[in-house]
């Protein structure tokens, strides 16, 4: 089933007559044979708009009831259902009511193109989503039902329906848009000549660019390559210079002379990546050409008048604005320029603009780029041999063996031309060729100190020598760029492996990956710098060595990952073949920056769910663990309380006893949630010292039930060194641990707690007798709100155990579970011992005799 065709009426403000449009056109489609029904359409009382719905079919409103008030929306299942050609549906961006089929309008719509039904729909220009800030900052008023902008660009078929603002207001001063009580108010509001001047710009600038896109498809799809001046479009040449600036505000001048004008900056760069542009100076134009309202764009072409001009003809230009050129005289020996081709190529319909600037004629201004391949120290040898080897070669020929024949000198020179070919490469050897067969015409070949050759053949031998000697100094230089080139290829690779490997792997923070490019680099300083917008100010998410760069503008290094991300190197200019791997690299620290993030948010995420656990399990053990003890006080209150009833002597004692025993259980339950949120919090600060565990053991039982505290037995040798421990936490700690083996052990089997000392380390163990805990739950006891198992009922809500770890973790101790032997469970708390205090020496004197007191 083909897809319906959506057709919008837009206007700039409510009551330039969208409704009114759009009826028109469903009687002009019923006159014509068209099945076409009112699908919904608001005519809001206006008198003239209800009258175009007369003769139209309507399909009946759904009813809807919310918040106890009678609402009516679109029936899509009823269009659906009678499947018209063409259905009328009036405010596109309309939210329904809470309980219909879909909650906004246009979602409507898309079932009813999705049906194969042609849809005709009306949207105000302040009601596109994108545009919501703009509209709010003219109007002041925040529109709150939107619809999205990209549904709109799906349309068939878009058209304005246009009004200026004065006959809009007149027509709301008739009466004919809002009732006459509100017309005073909306005249000096809403509808306000600036505010529908304003909303009428915005909508035709917005038809404006659906055209020129409409457009630019057409064009595109036949082909059509030459340039149609539908609005002025001025591209800019830029070439990193100083002069660009000039251009762009020459560009911007211009732009502004026509309705719509339009600047495009394009930099054009060699595919190779070699650029002799300086980033700064193409950071600062970008931001320029932005400010003015313009676009920057970065083209790639070897052929850079030829790359404009395609570019230009691509965005159907009207203009290109370029600079005169900076060469000097002498340079137009090598070519026009670009300017002056750019001129030639441009045809009739492309005008082309020279601008002069401050640099005109004063040269480039730009450094050759070294030749690669062969060492500085080396080609010093080879410019050194081949010059002065054919001169010494010469001399020593001339004193030492005048006589050895034209064929044996060539020879030798040859020799030392390959000489310079090995050490210096292709220059060296071609200027020894070139003098050394000016020394052999001059001093080998007759007539001798002349340059001329009287036999033909010493011509062909002078030839051959030339060309032998070219060949050879090619090849080896050939040779020597690409042994270069492979080992900096392997070197990459390496850099490449390395870095992907370490990332992956997840073992690079951002720190190290930015100190591993600024060694690589040599640099002084790598920063990656991020920022949330295209105006908003740039922030540094990580960075390495000396005053790093705060903005791209301000590196001497900048490599753009995307528009808000950037990674800048201060210190050198590198040359465009290290842009390569410096490009891996800031794709790599933008994954780990996101890496650090996604696993912060993790972390968080983590966070959030074990608090949920903890609040979940707080408010389990608040409505019934905590509410059990409540419940009995409360009870027993109430007894007492009774004026019914004459308690005797010893059911007031129960009584009492009862609210006594709920108050402490109460207040144990109390103080584990406390010193559970403490832990949490890290706000529990231990004050360690020398404790002997003779003395806190003790203590920590007192929280023991009367009938079970006789089931306990104790073993601590008083010969037990002393704990490194805080004696509140300690007890705090024992007595939990205690208590969880008391509620465990079976009637009549004794709790045993021993302690031992083992080198640097004391242990307590409690033991009871109880049922125990599987190898895989010993752990999962010590969480927070864990009753393993049938747990008896009051035991508590599981915050006991978890509350003496902590404690134990916080004095530097261990609490851990073993199997006891022959069943049951053993509790172990490990606490350390104090150092042992520095003996004095051998020479120290006595210590001085105490005196006694008085």
């Amino acid at each position: 089933m083909a897809r319906g065709k959506l057709r919008i009426y837009l206007g700039s403000a409510p009551g330039v007559g969208k409704t009114y449009a759009m009826l028109s056109e469903a009687h002009r489609r019923v006159e014509r044979g068209t099945d076409c029904v009112v699908a919904f359409v608001e005519h809001h009382d206006r008198p003239r708009t209800e009258v175009m719905l007369h003769g139209l079919e309507q399909v009946e409103r759904q009813q809807l009831d919310y918040r106890g008030t009678q609402f009516t929306e679109m029936d899509v299942a009823a269009v659906l259902a009678r499947r018209p050609q063409v259905a009328m549906v009036d405010e596109l961006p309309h939210t329904n009511v809470p309980g219909s089929r879909n909650a906004k309008r246009w979602q409507d719509v898309e079932e009813l193109l999705a049906a194969g039904i042609d849809v005709v729909s009306t949207v105000n220009i302040q009601h596109l989503e994108s545009l919501g800030d703009v509209v709010e900052s003219i109007t002041g008023v925040r529109q709150q039902e939107t619809v999205p902008d990209e549904v709109v660009r799906r349309a068939d078929q878009i058209e304005l329906v246009d009004m200026s603002p004065q006959a809009l207001r007149r027509r709301m001063a008739h009466g004919n848009i809002y009732k006459s009580d509100k017309v005073d108010a909306a005249l000096s509001n809403y509808f306000r000549p600036g505010n529908l001047t304003a909303l009428r710009e915005l909508a035709l600038l917005w038809v404006a660019d659906r055209a020129d896109e409409h457009l630019q498809a057409y064009r595109s799809e036949h082909r059509v390559s030459k340039i149609w001046a539908s609005r002025e479009r001025i591209v800019v040449g830029l070439t990193g210079g100083p002069e660009g600036r000039t251009l762009i505000r020459r560009a911007a001048r211009l732009a502004e002379k026509g309705a719509g004008g339009e600047v495009l900056a394009a930099y054009i760069a060699r595919s190779d990546g070699l650029t002799a542009a300086s980033p700064r100076e193409l950071a600062v134009q970008r931001t320029l050409v932005e400010d003015l309202g313009g676009t920057f764009h970065h083209v790639v072409g070897d052929d850079v008048p030829s790359s404009l001009l395609d570019f230009a003809r691509g965005v159907n230009a009207t203009q290109i604005v370029l600079g005169v050129s900076r060469r000097r005289a002498w340079q137009y020996v090598f070519g026009p320029g670009v300017g002056a081709t750019v001129a030639i190529e441009s045809g009739p319909d492309l005008d082309v603009h020279l601008v002069t600037h401050d640099a005109v004629g004063r040269g480039r201004g730009l450094a050759a780029a070294p030749r690669k391949g062969l060492g500085r120290d080396r080609t010093r040898w080879g410019w050194l041999t081949g010059i002065g080897g054919p001169a010494l070669l010469t001399l020593l020929i001339s004193g030492v063996a005048p006589g050895l024949g034209l064929a044996n000198d060539m020879l030798l020179f040859l020799a030392v031309t390959v000489a310079a070919a090995l050490l210096g490469g292709l220059l060296p050897a071609l200027a020894s060729a070139a003098f050394g067969s000016l020394l052999l015409n001059w001093f080998a070949t007759p007539p001798v100190h002349r340059l001329t050759i009287s036999d033909p053949k010493n011509i062909l031998a002078l030839a051959i020598f030339i060309g032998v000697a070219v060949s050879v100094a090619s090849v080896v230089d050939l040779a020597a760029r690409r042994t270069h080139q492979a080992a900096r290829l392997r070197a990459e690779s390496e850099i490449l492996s390395f870095l992907a490997g370490s990332v992956l792997r997840g073992e690079t923070s951002l720190e190290a990956l930015l100190e591993r490019v600024r060694e690589t680099f040599a640099m002084e300083s790598v920063a990656l710098l991020e920022r949330a917008g295209d105006t908003e100010p740039w922030t540094c998410a990580g960075s390495v060595g000396p005053r790093p760069a705060d903005r791209p503008e301000d590196a001497d290094v900048d490599m753009p990952v995307d528009d808000h991300v950037a990674l800048v190197l201060s210190g050198r200019v590198l040359p465009a073949e290290d842009r390569r791997v410096l490009a891996a690299f800031a794709a790599q620290a933008v994954v780990v920056v996101d890496r650090e993030r996604l696993k912060s948010e993790a972390d968080q995420a983590r966070a959030l769910a074990e608090g949920n656990r903890i609040r979940t399990a707080l408010l389990a053990a608040v409505s019934h663990d905590l509410r059990t003890p409540l419940s009995g006080i409360k009870a027993s209150v109430s007894s007492l309380r009774a004026d019914d009833v004459e308690w005797s002597r010893q059911d007031r004692a129960d009584l009492l006893e009862a609210i006594e025993t709920g108050a402490d259980r109460l207040d144990h339950l109390v103080g584990n949630l406390l010193d559970m949120s403490r832990l949490r919090t890290g706000t529990v600060a231990p004050l360690l010292r020398e404790t002997d565990l003779d003395e806190v053991v003790p203590m920590a039982l007192g929280g023991v039930p009367d009938g079970s505290l006789g089931l306990v037995e104790l073993d601590i040798p008083e010969t037990l060194p002393m704990v490194v421990a805080d004696p509140g936490l300690l007890e705090r700690s024992v007595a939990n641990v205690v208590e969880n083996a008391v509620k465990h052990t079976p009637d009549g089997v004794p709790v045993l707690i021993a302690a031992s000392a083992h080198s640097d380390r004391v242990e307590l163990r409690v033991v009871d007798r109880g049922p125990g805990v599987p190898d895989e739950a010993k752990d999962r006891i010590f969480a927070p709100f864990q009753r393993h198992g049938d747990a008896p009922d009051g035991a508590g809500v599981g915050l006991g155990l978890a509350v003496a770890r902590g404690f134990a973790e916080a004095m530097g101790g261990t609490l851990t579970a073993e199997d006891t032997p022959g069943g049951g469970l053993t509790m172990v708390l490990t606490l350390t011992v104090p150092p042992p205090a520095p003996r004095p020496p051998r020479d120290a004197p006595p210590p001085l005799p105490r005196r006694a007191s008085r």
